[in-house]
């Protein structure tokens, strides 16, 4: 099927996405250009294209030959008096943001009680997510807690089991931190051979945040935990779905695991843990757990459920792949991305997010011909141990055919990987764990779509 045939707007399976290599359209070859000359040239070459006075107006070109009347006459907010403090007391956002909201994925099964909610990626700036946007997954719904009735155990092979209210918790010493967290079946529409819309639904199962709240090893150390014997521990969450979850004592004792408490600056919101979660940097966010109530120490994994039967990953030999808690290197561009359109032709800035469980993001590389040529996009800083990066790339569209992509590479030398090569190793029956590169599609017209390359 010819790729500008593919519907818009709603999923399609994959063989109606896929574009053999022959397939794929020859994209003009940028020069090499100084990025101020580039920048110049591309915004000269779209002003010489729209020298007639012409301005736009909800969308449509008016004419506005006495000059443009949004600076000629002064708005209401230039001359009047504007409003007081907000009487809610919480700041919200601008009416004029309304759309920019989490969604549930078209894709998944609706139920009254809904599991899912997807991050709107191409909207983000930056490398943080607000904690109203942030994704949701909840196994058995989301809780307000009582802070105040909340206990957090410790048991185990410890010298002694005990028992902490949030307030005690917080009168510890803290630690504040930057760490994106990831779906493990994040992209997993993808995986199923289908290509759902938009970034938000192929990638919006992940977050950054700031993050606040005490060592998990300080918290063993009081209990006097046996961190020679005690290889892991087993998390226990406090919501109706007990989700409990394996955690290597190595992850802890480095430090980096937390019992927090504070998410963004402020305490964490209802659905994504309040009053107490577990943070573990770069590991699948299942391992994350929400309503936090025990920690127990062991010397062997726990082969809880929700990591016997779920989050696993079906390899071609039809062994289960267990315990693939560590998030691979992996990048999206956010923009243009699925669902946008090029308004017209000239300078665009190419953006996108990567992320690596295993540290930093070392190097982003965008292509806009499908993976044949690429160039070296700039990470912007600060670049984090285990966060997301934001990567950017100077780009002329000539009114052609291209396909964009990125590729990222991490500071341990992984480099991610593309579909053929991913499959190559895990089969095509996975759900989880899926790092492979997106393609988006820019057509003629400007509109952009998900496509796979086979």
């Amino acid at each position: 099927m010819n790729a500008d045939s593919i519907p818009s707007g709603r999923v399609q399976k994959a063989p109606e996405s896929f574009l053999t290599p022959s397939g794929i359209k020859e994209v003009f070859a940028e020069g090499k250009k100084g990025r101020r000359d580039f920048i110049r040239n591309a915004f000269a070459a779209a002003a010489a294209g729209a020298a007639a006075p012409m301005a736009m107006a909800q969308g449509n070109p008016v004419p506005v030959e006495g000059g443009d009347p949004n600076i000629l006459n002064l708005p209401e907010h230039a001359v009047g008096l504007g409003q007081g403090v907000a009487v809610e007391g919480y700041g919200k956002p601008s009416q004029y943001e309304a759309n920019l909201q989490r969604r549930q994925s078209p894709g998944l099964t609706q139920t009254t009680q809904a599991s899912v909610s997807f991050a709107p990626l191409q909207s983000l700036f930056g490398i943080v997510t607000p904690s109203g946007l942030h994704f949701e997954r909840h196994h058995q719904g989301w809780w307000d807690i009582d802070p105040s009735k909340h206990r957090f155990m410790i048991n185990g092979m410890v010298k002694k089991n005990m028992v902490f209210t949030i307030d005690e918790i917080m009168r510890l010493p803290s630690v504040s931190r930057f760490h994106f967290i990831e779906c493990g079946a994040n992209t997993a529409t993808e995986w199923g051979n289908v290509a759902v819309p938009t970034v938000q639904y192929t990638h919006g199962m992940i977050s950054c945040s700031e993050f606040t709240g005490v060592p998990l090893i300080t918290l063993l150390e009081m209990a006097g935990a046996d961190l020679k014997n005690g290889k892991f521990v087993l998390a226990e969450g406090g919501d109706g779905s007990s989700m409990t979850r394996t955690i290597p004592m190595s992850l802890i004792t480095s430090g980096e695991v937390i019992v927090a408490y504070g998410q963004n600056g402020e305490m964490l919101r209802p659905e994504n843990g309040y009053p107490l979660r577990l943070v573990v940097p770069g590991v699948q966010g299942v391992s994350w757990v929400k309503y936090l109530r025990r920690v127990e120490v062991g010397d062997k994994p726990y082969a809880a459920k929700d990591e016997a039967i779920h989050y696993i990953d079906l390899m071609p030999n039809g062994l289960q792949r267990q315990y693939t808690n560590i998030q691979e290197i992996k990048s999206v561009v956010t923009t243009p991305s699925g669902g946008q359109v090029l308004l017209d032709k000239g300078f665009y800035n190419i953006t996108g997010l990567a992320w690596s469980g295993k540290g930093k993001v070392k190097r982003v590389d965008v292509s806009t011909d499908g993976g044949r040529n690429w160039r070296q996009a700039r990470l912007e800083t600060p670049v984090l141990t285990k966060a997301l990066t934001r990567f950017n790339l100077d780009w002329v569209w000539e009114g052609k055919p291209a396909i964009i992509q990125s590729r990222a590479q991490d500071e341990t030398g992984h480099v991610q990987p593309t579909y053929q090569q991913l499959r190559a190793v895990r089969g095509t029956r996975s759900i989880y764990h899926n790092n492979a590169i997106q393609s988006w599609l820019v057509q003629e017209n400007g509109e952009v779509k998900n496509v796979q390359l086979s």
